[in-house]
């Protein structure tokens, strides 16, 4: 049992409190207030007047497929022989040695979604984790929570320059569709065996790459659509529709220009990786105006590094520069910490600081949004100390 004084606890459940106590025992939150008693035999920690906040929540990164300070050998995060491959499992890339989930910690970031790059049209599945741990099986909140898609420059780089389609957007949304109708009929002959009560009726036969669509296609996953340029955010709409799919729309460096558009369709938007060089044409219209145009047009918004590509200790940098843009500290907060864990499907345990909850927690030195010589002090997963300045 652990009992933190003296703090100033940003919440993100509706509440601060300016000289807070928090109490963890096995692992959970188990009372926060300004009046919680410190229980006899529980450890002390004197949080010294700095700001507490929930962990924070990345949802979309690729720490653990994309290894540090490597070269080929740990890219483990796109299989560039077949644009179509749902079947792949981003938990099985993961290596939680890398040194991206001890950057995680140092930088307070608690809760990842990390998968497949966006090689394919088709990636495969993102898993959410927590940042520490040896083995990926003890990480895991969600094994398989969305199903990567990408369009634009990164999947037709990846087959059109070596003569095989998708060459053109046109082949990307086309390659993407006849999968998708190929686990429409696929699920819909499952259920047909199913509700048969022939004998003779034979079952379908197995096919890997439709079995990991079915979660998609009966919308128990989301899919989670790479996308930087305004049509290619329209195209991952327009073929979510169409089959009646969830999606997230993930990078949405042009969403700016189509505000009203995207408040009318009303999913997440998942901005980042905003830091930066405009690394290729498709993001050249990159600003951190994206976030205070989406925020205003009243979209719920989470801020994501894709680290490796940013820094993944970073992430309150990028929320820093989000205010700088306009955005109000409070929605910058709510960018990296609640809005990410409701989005990826973990907010029940993470993601804000209440009772019943992880007690995932940071103690900065200072207010890490104002502030860039904040540090983080102390970092605890599941009620453990992981990181100690």
């Amino acid at each position: 049992m652990l009992y933190i004084k003296n703090a100033v606890i940003k919440t993100m459940a509706g509440v601060e409190y300016q000289n807070g106590q928090i109490l963890i025992e096995d692992g959970k939150i188990k009372a926060v207030g300004e009046a919680v008693e410190r229980p006899a035999g529980a450890d002390e920690l004197d949080a010294g007047g700095k700001l507490v906040t929930p962990g924070l929540v990345d949802a979309h990164c690729h720490i653990g497929l994309f290894g540090t300070a490597l070269r080929w050998e740990s890219e483990d995060a796109n299989e560039e022989l077949d644009p179509i491959t749902p079947q792949l499992r981003g938990i099985d890339s993961v290596n939680p040695m890398d040194e991206g989930f001890e950057n995680a910690q140092k930088g307070g970031v608690t809760c990842v979604c990390t998968g497949p790059g966006s090689g394919n049209v088709i990636g495969g599945t993102f898993t959410a984790l927590k940042t520490h741990g040896s083995r990926v099986d003890d990480m895991v909140m969600i094994r398989e929570c969305a199903m990567k898609i990408a369009f634009g420059e990164n999947p037709k780089s990846s087959y059109g320059l070596k003569d095989k389609s998708p060459y053109t957007r046109m082949a990307v949304a086309a390659l993407l569709r006849e999968a998708l109708f190929k686990a429409k009929r696929y699920s819909d002959d499952l259920e047909e065996y199913e509700r048969s009560q022939n004998p003779e009726k034979k079952r379908p036969p197995f096919d890997m790459k439709m079995e990991a669509l079915l979660p998609v296609i009966r919308k128990q996953m989301p899919l989670k659509s790479h996308a930087h340029r305004a049509d290619d955010i329209f195209t991952s709409i327009r073929v979510a529709r169409e089959f009646g799919l969830d999606i997230t729309l993930d990078h949405c460096t042009e969403g700016h220009l189509i505000a009203d558009a995207l408040a009318a369709e009303g999913w997440p938007v998942l901005i980042g990786p905003t830091f930066g060089d405009k690394t290729k044409p498709e993001m050249k219209n990159k600003t951190f105006d994206t976030l205070k145009v989406l925020t205003d047009a009243g979209l719920k918004v989470s801020i994501i590094t894709d680290a490796p590509f940013i820094p993944i200790e970073r992430l309150t940098l990028c929320a820093g520069y989000a205010i700088t843009a306009g955005v109000d500290e409070q929605t910058a907060w709510e960018c990296i910490t609640i809005n990410p864990a409701e989005v990826i499907g973990v907010a029940d345990r993470v993601g804000s600081i209440a009772p019943g909850k992880d007690a995932d927690l940071v103690i900065h030195s200072g207010n890490p949004l104002r502030d860039i010589g904040s540090q983080v002090l102390y970092t605890f997963i599941d009620g453990q100390l992981v990181y100690k300045a």
